[in-house]
């Protein structure tokens, strides 16, 4: 199986979990050791999950607690010093730089706390850049951009730079950005610590759609507010699962 294959065929692939669908995302014995020349910090001590297609998750703990790390690992950004963790059903324990680069534009969408657009493009051409770089055609990305911005409610908005929009109207971007490649799962980073307490709440009634849709959603957040919306929370303490519990079965 290549990581060019569908990512709802993935979802599909495995028995259903507890999450109710199959599992898309695994760590094993997940352990991070940082050097800083004869100085070493282990951050992870050995983490085991298992993600489910269509599951709400938060993961939650105070800071330095190893979740920013665990968040990285999951989204092919950093690699573990040991144990193995598989997206879909590739071991992306060892692989390469361009590897990792492949799997995350083809598998994860990414929302982030600074909603990291490019300030030059505008929002339609914002959300065609992962199709870019997944060899979409000029008009199959304009078809699925156009789709999308109308998805989150920005239809009218597609010429406008991020400059010109608000912060609610700039996460929304983010969010489409994120779903354009129809990933096998969406990870989000305190998506809506910059936002006002409205625009929050616009945010988090777009996940709760998305959550009904189908979606797999993974968000580390610090606020209680947030994880209570999610329907499984796991809380990190000192580099290991404190609890794992399923909110709303």
């Amino acid at each position: 199986m290549t990581i060019l294959e569908s990512n709802s065929d993935l979802a599909a692939a495995n028995p259903p979990g507890l999450g109710g669908g199959s599992i898309v995302a695994s760590l094993q014995d997940i352990k991070k050791t940082y050097y800083m020349g004869s100085l070493s910090v282990e951050v992870l001590h050995g983490i085991s999950l298992d993600f489910y297609s269509g599951d709400y998750i938060s993961i939650m703990g105070p800071s330095g607690c190893g979740k920013s790390t665990l968040m990285n690992i999951l989204g092919c950004l950093d690699q573990p010093t040991a144990g193995k963790y598989f997206l879909g059903n590739e071991d992306t324990s060892r692989m390469q730089d361009d590897e990792l680069s492949t799997i995350r534009g083809a598998r994860l969408g990414f929302i982030f706390q600074s909603y990291n657009l490019i300030q030059q493009l505008n929002v339609l051409e914002n959300i065609e850049m992962p199709l870019f770089y997944q060899g979409y055609s000029e008009v199959e990305s304009h078809e699925i951009a156009m789709g999308l911005a109308a998805r989150v409610g920005l239809e009218d908005r597609v010429d406008h730079k991020p400059f010109e929009l608000s912060g609610g109207q700039q996460q929304r971007v983010a969010i489409a950005r994120a779903l354009a490649v129809d990933p096998l799962i969406i990870l989000a980073d305190e998506p809506t610590g910059n936002l006002d307490s409205s625009s929050g709440a616009e945010i988090l009634n777009l996940f709760d759609e998305l959550h009904s849709q189908g979606k797999t959603l993974i968000m580390v957040t610090h606020s209680d507010e947030l994880a209570e919306r999610s329907k499984r929370e796991i809380k990190i303490l000192d580099g290991r699962v404190e609890s794992d519990e399923r909110l709303h079965p």
